[in-house]
């Protein structure tokens, strides 16, 4: 097949032709590794961050690696491998809030909204796969990541856009960082707090505010965030993974017992209080970073998409599990419902108390999952200050540790789960899950995209605009509002 014109001579009214061939770019790899928040992987090597291959730098397109491929064949995963790792790679800390984003919707306002929202974000993966598959064919590259597929859509779109194409991945890698950094800081949070609550039950004479337990919790994720492989960090994932579903089940034991009437709780809560539901929930909802490499990995990868495909499905029962935990949570403890459903089990259970641990154990192993996209988005434009070999690895340790800290800072500064995870949702998870997808498509598919595409792509951006506002402006006005009302010494923060 005849090669295109060379990009940058290309008309804006000659349209890339299905198949056409753009120079092919550096090959990029990516592995999916089952954990209980979306973490998009950009290389797999055997060992992350070798520092005698200085081909692993390109400035304008972040850390890739030359000379590490996935064996195709080993890698591809069945139809029923990948439903269970995009079940995975979707529910973590959000499905907990779920019963707290209802107290902000109402009962029966959140549960008719949910599905609407699933629906959205589902749609939008859609997207994202889609306009993968057809820049994968029209610049012959076999893998592309999130950040891959908004350069590209930029880079073979319209020639008015092309000098946006480095920009496009700054600003998806930015939030990227964003998110990532935003999961760790609600994990400090929610650890800190489940820890505080058992021992405060177990050694009643010895009560520590909630900082005390983030400070002791300092030096336990620091260890864990020094873990560079991506082979060491899986098993400790999938102990996670275990950990976080024997959680749940303790918890909806407790969920399903001496339930109230429906008629004692909000039809709906306050239009003030609605943008702090579709933070949580589209928090909740962040599994977009795991589309790709999912369906790139598997053996029959024209099984994932479809309206029976593997992508539906997961996601399907992905919003089954939000939709109960959220009504039978709510349903059981109205608004004196936590920002994680693990806070409202019962103090002196036994059962309650292992749930907790369970729970807080799941999230610790998971952390330095979450810290592993931002180090590897920014330490490659730092390592190169390093001279030697040695002075680059202790450049990483130290990096690594600056970051932990940052987000200790943070949950320090709002140690509250709650408006924590809305106001990550409502910056971060909308702006990639919702508003970002479409206007890849709009820019990927401007050569044949059809007027009513058009419309429901600007409609998608406008809802996710109006998350991405409404979202922040009400979670930073209710943290402004809980530092106000909050005591000195603050008891366990719901």
């Amino acid at each position: 097949m005849s090669e295109g014109r060379p990009l940058m001579q290309a008309s804006s009214h000659d349209a890339p032709k299905r198949g056409q061939k753009y120079p092919a770019r550096n090959s990029r790899e990516e592995v999916e590794i089952s954990n209980s928040e979306s973490i998009p992987i950009l290389h797999t090597v055997e060992d992350d961050f070798d520092d005698d291959d200085d081909s692993v730098l390109n400035e304008n397109r972040g850390y890739t690696v030359s000379g590490h491929h996935i064996d195709q064949g080993q890698q591809e995963t069945t139809n029923m491998e990948t439903l269970i790792h995009l079940i995975k790679g979707n529910i973590g800390t959000g499905i907990l809030a779920m019963p707290d984003a209802l107290k902000n919707s109402g009962l029966y306002t959140g549960i008719g909204l949910l599905p609407i929202v699933a629906v959205i974000c589902i749609h939008c993966m859609h997207l994202l796969v889609d306009c993968s598959n057809e820049l994968k064919e029209r610049i012959g590259i076999r893998s592309l990541d999130y950040a891959d597929v908004a350069e590209e859509a930029f880079r073979t779109g319209p020639l008015v856009l092309q000098p946006l194409a480095t920009t496009a991945r700054r600003i998806i890698n930015s939030f990227l960082i964003i998110t990532q950094m935003g999961f760790c800081c609600v994990y400090v949070v929610f650890i800190s707090a489940n820890i505080k609550q058992v021992m405060d039950c177990k050694y009643p004479d010895t009560i520590l505010n909630i900082y005390c337990y983030m400070a002791i919790l300092l030096l336990p994720l620091l260890a864990l965030s020094m873990i560079r492989s991506l082979k060491v960090l899986a098993p400790f994932s999938l102990l996670s993974n275990f950990l976080l579903i024997l959680g749940l089940s303790f918890c909806f034991y407790f969920l399903l017992q001496d339930l109230p009437s429906s008629a004692d709780r909000k039809e709906f809560s306050s239009w003030a209080q609605l943008p702090l539901f579709l933070g949580t929930s589209i928090y909740a909802f962040e599994g977009i970073g795991v589309v790709l490499p999912l369906e790139r990995n598997m053996a029959r990868p024209e099984d994932f998409r479809g309206y029976n495909g593997v992508l539906n499905t997961a996601m399907i029962i992905v919003t089954c599990g939000y939709i109960a935990v959220g009504f039978f949570g709510y349903l059981k403890y109205g608004d004196a419902v936590c920002g994680s459903i693990t806070l409202n089990l019962p103090a002196g259970d036994n059962l309650a108390q292992v749930a907790k641990v369970l729970m807080a154990l799941a999230i610790y192993l998971t952390y330095s999952l979450m810290l592993y996209v931002p180090v590897q988005i920014l330490w490659p434009n730092i390592k190169y200050r390093f001279q030697t070999r040695k002075s680059r690895k202790i450049g990483e340790y130290c990096f690594r540790g600056f970051l932990v800290i940052i987000t200790f800072v943070l949950a320090v500064a709002i140690p509250n789960i709650g408006l924590f995870i809305s106001l990550v949702g409502a910056v971060a998870s909308s702006t990639l899950a919702i508003i970002f997808p479409p206007i890849i498509q709009m820019v990927t598919m401007w050569h044949k995209i059809e007027k009513i595409t058009i419309v429901k792509c600007i409609s998608i951006i406008i809802f996710g605009i109006i998350c991405f506002f409404t979202g922040t402006y009400s979670s930073f006005f209710a943290i402004v509002e809980h530092f106000e009302n909050s005591a000195p010494e603050p008891e366990l923060i719901c």
